[in-house]
Order: C-alpha cells, then structure tokens, then sequence
C-alpha cells in the first residue's frame, strides 16, 4: 500500500498527539514499584546501592560500625585502597600535579615509581596527537552546539581511523584507553574553539599541545589565546581532575562503561556511552546548574551575607518559587554521601585560595553560607531519609568560572578526568567477567488479544 502524502505543516501537531498516546500508555502505578519491591534508581530509601558487581578501583565508604549498628560518617573517597585525600595531599607537598600520577594509579593498581611515573607521562606524551587532518575533516567540518556530543562523535569517528578497532584483547584495549585519556583534553578545547568560531563568530584559536605540560597546564594552554596560566590556576584544575577521575562502579555513566563493555564492543562504542551518560543534567552536567543557580540568587540577593535573607532564598528554591522552580537547591546532596562528600571537602581549601588569586572572596563566601545554611533548610522544610551536605559540584562549577572557563566545557572537562576511571573499569569488566549484564524488569501489562486492524 502506498504511503500517504505527509503535509509537514501539521507535522508538530501530529507529534504532539502521539507523544500523548505514548504517554496515556505507558504509565506504571508507582504503588507497583512498592509491591514488587523493585529499588528504583537501583538504590533503596537511604541510598545504599543493589550490589550488581565487585571492584578494585576505587571504595566510596560513609557508614562505620559502632556496636554493632551503622551510623552515617564522613564520606571516604579511595582510589586502589588509598584515600584520595592523601593522593592530594602527597602531590601539593612534593609540589607536582597528580592526575596523572591517578591515572597510573587507576589503571595499573600501584603508585608508580619516579621512573615508572616518568615513562608513562612519556607515554602519554607519544600518543597526544590526532590523526593528520582529522581537527580540520572532523572536528572544524561540523562543529556541534553541545560539547558532549560533539567529544562522543569524534571518539567514535577515532574509530575509523584505528588500525585494529574491533580487538578487545587486553593488550589493545589498554593501547585504546591510554590514547584517549592523552586525546580527550584536545579534543574537548578543539571542539569548543570550532563552536565559539562558527556559532559565536570569534576567533579561531588551535594550539598545538605541549608534551612537556601535565593535562590540567595543556588544557590552559590549548584553550587561551596567549596560553599563559598561573601555578594556581593549573593546581586547582589539577586537583578538580584528580577527584572526577573516578568515584565507584555504581555511578551512571561507570555502570554505563560496564554494561556496554559486557556485550563484547569495541572501546571507542563504551566510550561513547559513557559520554552520552554523563551529558545528562543529573550526572556531568550537574555543575552548571549550580553555578545559574547562584547567578540568579545573587541577582535576587540583595545582601550576600545576611543569612535570613540567603535562607528566605533557598525556601523559594523549595517551594519552586525561585530559579528554575524545580524545587532544587543544586550542589546539595548526593545519591551515597549524607554527612560529607569528602571531594567538595577537599575541594573547598583550593577554590578559596582561586577565589582570593581572582578578587572573588565575597562570592566564595556566599557559596560557604549556602553550603551551612541548605542542609538546615532541606530539613526543615522536607521529608529527609538521609543527611544532606554539598557534592562536589557545588564547588567545581564556581573554579571553572574563576578559571575563566567556558560555560561549554564544564561537563566536558569531567569527561577529561573521569575517562580515566571508565578505562580502569573497562580493563577490569574484560579481564573479570564473562557474563552480559542483563538486569530484569518485571511486566506489569495485562494480557490481551490481538484485534483485527478493521475491528479497533
């Protein structure tokens, strides 16, 4: 039968009424979700995780054991058994940057050696180059308006340009991985450099890397016109990429990597997946709200030091009476942490020195009263099954704006630290599994007959 004539004037109209069928029919009684005892999310009432798996790369601990009960505790981040604190802490006294000290780390399950540390910043070093042609073909031919979809097409597009792209022997997989840790920092400012030329009509600005220079000094580097950045400036984005490195196998875009690895795909397809998971507003893109959330409250705010009136505030983002009305104060809470979330701890010493460096110690003080004031204020006004305290979030979208970085690159530049613990997973999932991850769903549709086209 031939098709019919589509008027695509009436095409909006036409979408909008089947978006309403597929509405009216898929909605599920969320008292289901109760009776069948299914956690939504994965995670029961107080955040503890459905186990799907074990791990060696990192341990996020907050409950210790006092007699025989759990009690909720500081939160505790460990990468291979070491707490990131102490990462952190041992790279700012011995005056070095660290992520890629944690890559090793992450991928390899040992501190490296002086020696061992050295050959493989070479290493890095060797594979931080792009195919010839590929910045002008790839990334300039097309640029996107969104920087994550832009970074996902090339990965995948990299695929093409791998001489043995399908091998997932352990072997390549580690060869695939460690060039695309060396190659995201490039491909995230190229892509940003192409987007503010063809859509914001600026100049367009390519710096070739520099093998000498740590990740967190190439991405100032690469992303400045005149490539020049202080020591603190490079610290601090050091320090930012070190803690979004990795954080359990249980987060999005981690359990992402898993799934996809699972099925037997090639490494630039996980990837990608991964890249697509961590777009999204409630996992990478998180940041970025806090930071329009504080724009807005400082317009709002007359006095930024005046609690009543940054509580008054915070109540209207409950009360989805402020902001974006979603009734979120962003940057507070997260999925497992209750007391503390020991990456914005640690965070927290580093964007203070940043904010005094930039004569920004006033909206650094604003961000510390909202960190006191919103836990109180979520318990008063809400239903709480577990503490609430600031994520890392609420701190890094604030250093990439002191750091003059682009709105663009915030969740990008996530995805430049947080391959590295992708890649560290995906090494662990091939060399431990054998199994496909197929988690079950349970149907709750009634049985019915088939009706006859003429018959409905």
């Amino acid at each position: 039968m031939a098709a019919k004539r589509v008027n695509y004037s009436d095409i909006t109209d036409d979408i909008r009424r089947l978006t309403e069928i597929c509405r009216d029919n898929s909605n599920i009684d969320p008292e289901l979700y109760n009776r069948y005892e299914v956690k939504r999310g994965l995670r029961d009432l107080n955040g503890k995780g459905v186990l799907a798996g074990l791990t060696e790369i990192s341990e996020i601990r907050t409950l210790k054991v006092e007699d025989g009960v759990e009690k909720q505790c500081p939160g505790q981040l460990f990468y291979r058994g070491i707490n990131v604190e102490d990462i952190v802490k041992g790279c700012v006294a011995e005056n070095r940057f660290g992520f890629e000290e944690t890559v090793y780390l992450l991928l390899f399950g040992k501190l490296p050696t002086r020696e061992q540390l050295t050959e493989f910043t070479n290493l890095l070093g060797y594979y931080r180059t792009l195919p010839s042609s590929f910045v002008r073909d790839v990334i300039l031919k097309k640029p996107s308006a969104n920087m994550m979809n832009g970074l996902a097409r090339s990965v995948l597009t990299l695929y093409s340009y791998d001489t043995n792209p399908e091998d997932t022997s352990l072997e390549n997989v580690l060869r695939q991985c460690i060039q695309l840790i060396s190659i995201f920092p490039m491909l995230t400012v190229y892509s940003y450099h192409a987007h503010r030329y063809y859509y914001k009509d600026e100049a367009l600005i390519i710096h070739r890397p520099r093998t000498d220079l740590s990740a967190a000094e190439n991405i100032l580097h690469l992303l400045r016109a005149d490539s020049q950045y202080t020591e603190l400036e490079a610290r601090v984005l050091d320090i930012a990429l070190i803690l979004h490195a990795e954080h359990g196998g249980g987060n999005n875009s981690t359990f992402t990597t898993h799934v996809v690895t699972s099925s037997g795909t090639d490494t630039y397809a996980a990837m990608t997946a991964a890249l697509g998971s961590l777009k999204g507003p409630k996992h990478g893109g998180a940041n970025m709200k806090v930071v329009e959330m504080f724009a807005d409250m400082k317009e709002k705010v007359s006095d930024w030091t005046d609690e009543e009136e940054v509580g008054t505030y915070l109540r209207a983002l409950l009360h989805k009476e402020a902001f974006d009305k979603a009734g979120l104060i962003y940057g507070m809470g997260h999925a497992i942490y209750s007391v503390s979330d020991p990456r914005a701890v640690m965070f927290r010493g580093f964007v203070e020195k940043l904010s005094e460096e930039k004569g920004m110690h006033k909206e650094f003080a604003l961000y510390r009263l909202v960190e006191e004031l919103a836990p109180k204020v979520i318990a008063g006004e809400r239903r709480m099954y577990k503490g609430v305290s600031a994520n890392v979030d609420f701190y890094s979208g604030f250093a990439y704006q002191m750091l003059g970085l682009p709105e663009e690159l915030y969740t990008p530049i996530f995805a430049v630290a947080r391959v590295a613990g992708w890649s560290a997973h995906r090494m662990e999932e091939l060399i431990n599994a054998g199994k496909i991850i197929r988690p079950a769903y349970k149907s709750v549709c009634d049985e019915r007959d088939y009706v006859p086209i003429d018959e409905r």
